[in-house]
């Protein structure tokens, strides 16, 4: 029993925290900077104004979190994000492919919980920055829910609260709103009618029971749905987290407006479920009922801060590769019109370069201030560029680095801006490519320090026997395969049949830009006369000037049938022309007007478990998965696959990596192949399969005789191995044990 007098006043309690890197937000960029800084050696405070983790992810939102994939909707293949942000959604795909909102929740916080050098503070609102010249000293937050303030020094600041509440608090330069286009030459900079910011949107739920339930709409519900120029498109069976154009609040101040722009999206939900339910144009609805409606809006644009580089349309549709490259998005430039839901523009205008485009360092830290870094949507871009990068995976992906680079920034003593001079900066693209972050068009210095390296088996890609299935050719289709400078495209037999004489085209194309897989540079061509079933032979007598991935495309004509393998194979693939219309209106990217964008056609594969490969024979076999792509540091297919897979026969594959004189190591890290196509969209959506079959599940690696560890659960890309105590060794091994049922592929050893 507790008796409390009464006092004149009283105070809430204060506590005082010092540590290394203070993180402000806890989105999917705010955890990966903590993260990344933490497992670094950062001692981290993690400052999140929410009861979870997650952002626009969480349960809060509900949105999917998505990047340079596209949904598989474009033509960047395997770019799924790689280190932290990677293992999230390989982890929720194992733990969570129903895609339920609440257990990423848990995920999230189960992994922030699980780091010792990282202290969590939920509920906690940031409201004064200190600042002595050009750096942060300390910040005070509010929790309410503990009524306690806190007061928490670092060295380090990193702003990944969206808002850039940090940042703006300490007086940093930043941005609102759309640049002219003459600024940074953007074609696609949106005039006064289009809107000059993305607005806000909140989503819903809705559940099918078996009798009629009521709705009685509130009295602040939308009266007249004819407002929404758009209500045609409504029906009864859409998700209400597939209505992401319920938009508004574009011409408002995004931040301080807010709480007038959640009230108006209700309104706007409101009003569409009752459109839904009491028109009478759905005959459907009347056993449905709303389960859940968002409580805050899903944000999309506010503060944009400045950096030394301000990335624009141009370093995105070029793709531009800067020296200090450190990440990485393929997301379509997607912008959206300010007056939203009320516009009687598109929901959205999208335009997608022919490839992933780099992320400079330069853009993620303050100009103004020493030791700021800027991560998730709030980094110093223009609002063309912000309307690619501002998504959840890329800013997870941009989280990571920041952390990484904070805690390379303590080790040197240098602020952030030093680190991106041109002798230093190769040190954080190094550092990242070894913990599994791929970064295009780069790749790593000597991954096992010089070895020489033996595997009980290489495949030798020489016939995919068919098992019974076939498809008709009833859209354009292409086969993907690498091929390495110098070399000659094998004769290439594919199984077709025909119930009538019928002849088909096809082509050899290739990209023009190193990476790419736009097929726009046409090569050879042949025409096949098909009839009866056959092995017909593609022979194009083409020897390649460069490394690179070659296009096998046939012609669109459905009266032929191929026959299916029922291998698949990492690196290879089957893409078609078509459309995917969550992110593309056409099967092909159309300027309705000059924005200063490509028009190309897009290649698009399918989803598992609906992928196919075509049953084939090579002659000569194609050898594409040789042992030594484990030394090229090459850590995604690019280029060429860079992985090394064993005979499929081969029921015991190892690998060993050798030095004449031993080794001291302290850590390693295998970079396994996971699918790096399939785009693991974390909430809602669901996933058929909750390990990709190429996944390498069961492994064991040793040291000379002595065995380092035994894996028996793996689900991840990215398996690191930190050594208690550094041992001295002259051999590494791995035996591979077991995969889903794919073969199994591995990129690289990176030891340290």
């Amino acid at each position: 029993m507790q008796i409390f007098q009464q006092t004149p006043s009283r105070e809430f309690p204060r506590q005082q925290l010092q540590t290394d890197l203070l993180v402000a937000g806890g989105g999917l960029a705010g955890l990966c900077a903590a993260l990344a800084a933490a497992r670094d050696g950062l001692q981290v405070v993690l400052v999140q104004d929410r009861p979870v983790l997650g952002g626009n992810a969480s349960s809060e939102v509900r949105l999917w979190a998505n990047g340079a994939t596209s949904h598989m909707g474009n033509n960047n293949r395997w770019a799924r994000e790689g280190g932290i942000m990677g293992e999230i959604l390989e982890e929720n795909l194992y733990r969570n492919k129903e895609g339920n909102p609440v257990m990423f929740d848990l995920l999230l916080l189960d992994m922030a919980r699980s780091e010792p050098n990282l202290t969590l503070l939920l509920n906690t609102a940031l409201f004064e920055v200190f600042t002595e010249g050009r750096k942060i000293t300390r910040v005070k937050g509010f929790n309410a829910i503990n009524e306690t303030f806190y007061d928490i020094r670092a060295s380090q600041f990193c702003d990944a609260t969206g808002d850039g509440v940090l940042g703006h608090l300490a007086g940093a330069e930043y941005r609102v709103g759309a640049e002219e286009a003459d600024e940074f030459d953007e074609k696609m900079a949106p005039g006064a009618n289009f809107g000059h910011k993305l607005g806000h949107s909140i989503y819903f739920y809705t559940k099918k029971g078996d009798a009629p339930v009521t709705f009685v709409p509130p009295s602040f519900a939308l009266q007249n749905i004819q407002d929404i120029p758009r209500y045609t498109r409504l029906t009864s069976t859409l998700n209400g987290c597939d209505l992401w154009w319920l938009e508004w609040g574009g011409r408002l101040d995004t931040v301080y407006d807010s709480e007038e722009i959640k009230w108006e999206l209700w309104k706007i939900v409101w009003g569409v479920w009752d459109y839904i339910k009491n028109s009478g144009q759905f005959d459907d609805a009347a056993s449905m009922s709303i389960e859940w409606v968002g409580a805050i809006p899903g944000k999309r644009e506010s503060r944009r801060f400045t950096g030394d580089h301000i990335l624009s349309q141009r370093d995105i549709i070029e793709q531009r590769d800067h020296y200090d490259a450190v990440a990485y998005g393929g997301w379509s430039i997607d912008l959206h019109p300010a007056d939203g839901v009320y516009s009687k523009h598109d929901g959205c205008r999208q335009f997608h370069s022919k490839g992933t485009y780099t992320i400079p360092y330069r853009s993620l830290y303050s100009r103004s201030l020493d030791n700021l870094f800027l991560t998730g949507r709030l980094i110093s871009a223009s609002h063309v560029a912000f309307g690619s990068a501002r998504v959840m995976c890329t800013c997870g992906l941009l989280g990571e680095v920041v952390g990484r680079a904070a805690a390379l920034c303590r080790r040197q003593n240098l602020h952030a801006r030093q680190l991106a001079e041109k002798e230093r900066i190769s040190a954080l693209q190094q550092h990242l490519q070894q913990t599994g972050c791929y970064i295009p068009r780069q790749w790593l210095a000597d991954p096992a320090n010089g070895a020489t390296i033996a595997s009980s088996s290489e495949m030798r890609l020489s016939t995919l026997p068919p098992c019974g299935e076939w498809t008709p050719l009833d859209e354009r289709m292409a086969l993907l395969l690498p091929l390495k400078a110098g070399e000659r495209l094998p004769e290439i037999f594919f199984t077709l049949r025909a119930a009538s004489a019928q002849s088909i085209k096809v082509a050899l194309q290739g990209s023009s830009r190193p990476g790419n897989f736009t097929p726009d540079t046409p090569l050879c061509e042949v025409t096949l006369n098909v009839a009866q079933q056959d092995d017909y032979p593609v022979q194009f007598n083409y020897q390649s000037t460069h490394d690179g991935y070659l296009f096998i495309i046939f012609e669109r004509n459905s009266q032929i049938e191929m026959a299916l393998a029922g291998q698949q194979l990492p690196g290879i693939m089957t893409v078609f022309n078509s459309q995917n219309a969550r992110v593309a209106k056409h099967s092909r990217q159309i300027a309705d007007g000059d924005y200063g964008v490509d028009e190309f056609d897009f290649w698009v594969p399918r989803r598992r478990p609906h992928q196919i490969l075509p049953a084939l024979r090579f002659e000569p076999p194609l050898a594409c998965y040789a042992t030594e792509n484990l030394l090229n540091g090459r850590l995604r297919p690019e280029q060429h696959t860079n992985a090394w897979a064993p005979e499929l026969s081969d029921r015991a594959p190892w690998v060993k990596w050798q030095w004449p004189a031993a080794q001291t190591i302290t850590a390693l890290t295998l970079v396994f192949d996971n699918d790096f196509d399939n785009a693991m969209e974390t909430v809602q959506m669901g996933h058929a399969q909750s390990i990709t079959p190429h996944c390498v599940t069961h492994y064991r690696l040793w040291a000379d005789d002595t065995l380092l560890a035994e894996v028996t659960d793996n689900r991840h890309s990215v398996c690191e191995h930190r050594l208690a105590q550094p041992l001295s060794a002259r051999q590494i091994k791995l035996e591979i044990l077991g995969t889903p049922g794919g073969v199994p592929a591995l990129y690289s050893l990176n030891i340290r």
